[in-house]
Parts: structure tokens; sequence; C-alpha cells
């Protein structure tokens, strides 16, 4: 497609494919960079020249437009020895050839008609199963949030999210994080040096909901409706620039990475702070008209899901300010390692097609999070609603409801290329293991449907884990 022989293309294609094996080699593993001490290698320019001398890193930097800085972190060195390495065993040619190939391949989905189908042939398609392309008008959207995220949720928010919603919403935050905060004190494997501490920490995040305080200003994007690969580069080139003004300034704690439409939520360790974007609190996740027990289910679960992400296997290592520091006794440290320990060894066994069982290593934050969330919801529901006189809805028990709402917030089918994809990428398990894998670990779930010890949704008392 840019014009080579059929015979060439295929001796090009060998090429990248040789560089790309080689610094994939040297690259750390998914589960590797779960570990933030792999991460963090401080140095500054002339420690970096020495790391890789053969890269003109002035050059680099000095084209990039970044401001002037003393000091960079170099998240995976052994990456950057090999791309030394390679910068001087690997004739210039095969690197434009190389550097060709990825320019074309990541504009693919913004070039003509061919260049975008056999960008989805490809990566939809034959690595994920897809059958068909999605309409033209969606993919547009999607462009539209992730080049332009906040000048969209500008236009969404006055349609979707209204105060109250935003309100409600963070009534439900409130009582989640005061029941983590009753629970921390409550646990009897903690000792009270590291609940001090994990308190300090849960006092210390900042909840962000619905959407930013402050929009970002998108005038300086020069946007035209006759250049859409334009669009998409000036778009990349502001952001890139809206990056490096950081360096050097005071850290923006009110900064979204999530846009408002976006059907998500998260928590940024380094930040200490849990993000719930408008799209995320919309029906049929959160719905206002609905009762407490489903809507606690489902977004309150979440809301648990990401806080619990400050005390998971990865999160727990940070502290209330986001620093890389261990305030942990080691006792505790160990007693933590232990019971989630529990939660690997559980989902270590469910298998998620063929015969790919789930890489429980890569999952288990995401594990962990999830079975703290849906405790930390049904505490606080119970709390919000003890006052109330509770009744059976469609047939459903307020209990019942509560964890159908937790089961329809996981709703989805996924072909099996995707899944075994999925099985070496992504750091969730499967839709069906994340409630199935939750509700077995609570007793509340089996008294609300009358499930039978030996039953499949039963586990014996001894093997229940326990963490928050």
């Amino acid at each position: 497609m840019l014009g080579d022989s059929p015979d060439k293309a295929k001796q090009n294609t060998a090429l990248v494919m040789q560089i790309e094996t080689r610094l994939a080699q040297a690259s750390w593993t998914a589960v590797e960079r779960r570990d933030p001490y792999k991460l963090k290698h401080k140095m500054n320019l002339e420690e970096l020249k020495k790391l890789a001398p053969n890269f003109d890193w002035q050059l680099f930097f000095s084209k990039l437009e970044a401001p002037n800085f003393e000091v960079v972190n170099v998240s995976a060195p052994q990456f950057f020895q090999e791309l030394n390495r390679l910068l001087k065993s690997e004739p210039l040619d095969n690197w434009k050839n190389y550097l060709r190939f990825h320019l074309t391949n990541s504009y693919s989905p913004y070039l003509s008609d061919n260049f975008v189908q056999e960008s989805f042939d490809f990566y939809s398609k034959y690595l994920r199963g897809a059958k068909e392309i999605r309409p033209r008008w969606k993919r547009c959207v999607q462009y539209a949030d992730s080049d332009l995220g906040e000048a969209l949720g500008q236009e969404y928010v006055r349609r979707v999210f209204s105060p109250e919603l935003k309100q409600s919403t963070s009534d439900i935050v409130q009582r989640v994080e005061e029941q983590m905060e009753i629970r921390i004190n409550q646990l009897a494997w903690m000792s009270p040096q590291t609940k001090q501490q994990a308190s300090v920490k849960l006092h210390g995040i900042r909840n962000k909901i619905g959407y930013p305080d402050k929009w970002r200003d998108y005038s300086s994007v020069t946007i035209t409706p006759d250049d859409f690969a334009g669009n998409v580069r000036n778009a990349i080139v502001f952001e890139s620039h809206r990056d490096f003004n950081k360096i050097g300034q005071p850290v923006d704690h009110g900064e979204w990475d999530l846009t408002p439409p976006t059907v998500d939520a998260d928590y940024n360790p380094q930040l200490n702070d849990i993000n719930f974007p408008a799209g995320v609190l919309q029906p049929p996740l959160y719905d206002a008209k609905m009762d407490d027990a489903p809507n606690y289910g489902n977004t309150g679960s979440t809301i648990g899901h990401e806080l619990t992400h400050a005390f998971d296997d990865e999160g727990r290592q940070f502290d209330a300010k986001g620093n890389l520091r261990d305030w942990w006794t080691k006792e505790d440290a160990d007693k933590f390692k232990e019971r989630a320990q529990c939660v690997s060894d559980q989902y270590a066994k469910y298998v998620v097609v063929d015969q790919i069982h789930i890489n429980s290593k890569l999952t288990l934050g995401e594990d962990v999070a999830d079975l703290g969330g849906l405790i930390l919801a049904y505490l606080a529901w119970k709390d919000a609603t003890k006052d109330k006189h509770l009744e059976a809805i469609d047939g459903l028990t307020p209990d019942q409801r509560y964890f159908v709402g937790f089961g329809q917030w996981d709703c989805g089918e996924i072909r099996p290329q995707q899944a075994r994809d999925w099985a070496m990428t992504n750091p969730h398990s499967p839709s069906e293991y994340r409630i199935n894998g939750v509700v077995v670990n609570m007793p509340e779930f089996a008294e609300a449907f009358s499930c039978k010890a030996g039953q499949p949704m039963v586990k014996p008392k001894e093997k229940v884990c326990k963490i928050w």
C-alpha cells in the first residue's frame, strides 16, 4: 500500500518484526510493570546520555520543544540499552523503514478507506474477532472524545449531568469512604501504626465527580473540515505541548485523565485521587429513578472498587501525597500479601478460553478492588437505608436487588479472539469472574439467594478471601 513491490514489502515486514522483537524482549512484562519500584529510575540528562549514547537526547528534547529539566525517570533502562545497541547494529535504511511503518500504521485509521479497512482487518477482525467495522459516525464521536474530550464533554455534561446527579453521587462516595475508615479501624490483622497511616491516606484522597472544575482550552488547536488526519495531528501536538509545559510547574490536582463522556472510572496512585466521569454515572449503570439497592450494587461497588485501589497490592505502596513510600510495618505487609494470595490463587483457577487461565498476577489489583468495592458498597447501602422500610420489588428482595445490580454492572460478551488477547494484556478478569469470583467471597450473597453449602456459588467458610 506504500508503493513497495510484494517482495520488498515482505522484506521490510521482516525488518520491522526483527527490531520490534528485540525491543519487546528488552521490555518489562505486563506483570513486571505493576511493580512501581521496577519503574523508578531517576537520572539526570548526562546519566541518560551514558545509558544510551547512540541516541541524540539533546537534539530529541530540543525538537520536542521541551522546557529545561534536571531529572528524568527512565521506567525501563534495559529497553534503552537495547535500543542503543540496535541503533549501532541496524543500518540507517532499516530505521527509516521501521519509522515509515509506524508513522503509517499509527495514522491508518485516519487515512483513506483502504488504510482504514486494513487497520480494521488486522487489529479488530484478525486479533479480536470483530465481524464488521463500526459505523463512521461512531468512530467520529470516538475521535472527538479522544482528541477534544473536554470540548465534547462540556456539551455532554450540559445535556445529561445535573447538579442533583452530582450531589447524589457525592453522597454515595462519602458513605463508601466512611465505611472504609470503619473497616480499617476494625481490621484485626493490621497494627495501630499502619492503621493510622492508612487513615491519613484515606482522608487525603481527592474525589473528582462528573467533570473538571476548569475546562481545557482548545482555542490554539486548528481544526478544519477538509483535513481529518491534519486535525488529529494538531490535537496530538497540542496535548504533547500541554504535557511538556507541566515540567517544572506545581502538580495540577484539578486535571482529569478521563473525559466526561467516558464510561469508566479510575484511581491515580500518584495523585491519590479517584475519578468518576459523567459517562459512568448514567443508566443502565446509575439510574436516579431506581431504588438505592441496585444503584449501590452497581455504581456504589464501582466507587468502592476505585477507593480500594488506593490499598490494593500496587496502590498501597504510595502514600497520601502520591509518593512511592513504604508506610507499612513489615508484619502488616506480610499479612496483606497472605490475604491477597488467597484472591490470586482463586482467580488462577478460572479458565478464560480454551485452556488459557487467568494470569492472576496481572489481574490481582483489579480482583482485590472488585472484592473490596462490593463489600464497602454493601455496608454503605445498609447504613444509608438503616432507617427505611425496604420492600421487595419485581419479586426480588432488597438484598437480591443489590446483588443483581452488581451483576448488571459488568454484563458483556466477547469473542474468543478478544478473550485470548485480554488474557495476556488486560489487568481485569473476564466479566463473569469479576462478578461470580467476588460474590462467592460474600456470605451475604449466599444468604440473599438461599444458596446451600456445596453449591457452586458457596465457598467453605475457611476458604473465603478477606482483606478489607
